[in-house]
């Protein structure tokens, strides 16, 4: 195995840093990349691998961190331009992968995320909205304007009890809750 195909892999995701989620332009506010909301659609996956032990922890784990690479090569497509613009995940994955011993795991995972009849694919696909649940509730907790409008739509979403479960404790929970428990002086 050649490292520079390594090290280019590691640029390539690294650049999903600098990569703005794109649906963010119609709530008015918030932002966030993509490596950020891939980062926490993988640890609600990581909580989820703990609540339902029967769960592949780290197939979950991995399927997350990888269901958004393409976007490397493809940008973030949100709905609108979706209606407007074809998107070629499947070609932008195969030149990811080319050089890669390791390339058809990444499709593997990308695949079974994408036909989304796994158990753990479908916790991913709910872990995904999950992570926007998560900002649109912050936002809504600090006086934003327009995720009133779109969190129904995200919850009506989810297909897992696991995913409505956790989706419910955090509608039902301040976003700085956390801070404050157990405070003193």
């Amino acid at each position: 195995m050649k490292m520079k195909h390594i090290a280019n892999l590691l640029f390539e995701v690294r650049i999903l840093k600098d990569i703005k989620r794109s649906g963010y332009a119609f709530l008015g506010s918030g932002k966030e990349s993509i490596a950020e909301h891939s980062y926490i659609t993988s640890f609600i996956c990581f909580a989820m691998a703990k609540i339902d032990p029967d769960i592949d922890s780290e197939k979950l784990v991995a399927m997350a961190l990888v269901h958004d690479i393409a976007e490397a090569r493809t940008g973030d497509f949100n709905y609108v331009e979706k209606k407007y613009s074809m998107v070629n995940e499947a070609k932008a994955i195969s030149h990811l992968i080319k050089h890669l011993p390791f390339g058809n795991d990444i499709k593997n995972l990308i695949d079974e995320f994408n036909l989304s009849e796994t158990k753990e694919a479908k916790l991913v696909n709910d872990a995904d909205q999950i992570s926007f649940i998560l900002e649109l509730k912050k936002m809504a907790d600090t006086g934003a304007k327009g995720p009133e409008k779109w969190l129904p739509v995200v919850l009506k979403r989810l297909k897992t009890n696991t995913g409505k479960k956790i989706a419910q404790s955090v509608m039902e929970t301040h976003w700085d809750e956390w801070w404050m428990n157990d405070y003193s002086e």
